[in-house]
């Protein structure tokens, strides 16, 4: 399995949450999400399942960003795979 993560690029409300595409081998299989702070936040898998802080914080799920790509910590690729 490969795991990839992108931003998600459609527009958000001010002080909304930023939303992240995951995909397992080039499919769409969740939505990431979190908060301005990156301490609140959740993923909406396609099928319609959903988890508040699956890991703790933003930073314990997705790294990178900036100048640097967005990448799947090693600790979201082993939740990702017991789902």
């Amino acid at each position: 399995m490969a795991f990839s993560v992108e931003r998600d690029s459609s527009s958000r409300e001010s002080f909304g949450p930023y939303w992240y595409l995951i995909y397992e081998d080039g499919c769409l299989i969740a939505r990431f999400w979190h908060d301005y702070r990156g301490d609140d936040n959740g993923i909406v898998f396609t099928s319609g399942a959903e988890e508040n802080n699956p890991l703790g914080s933003r930073a314990d799920f997705i790294g990178g960003g900036g100048p640097q790509p967005l990448v799947l910590t090693k600790q979201a690729i082993k939740y990702l795979e017991s789902k």
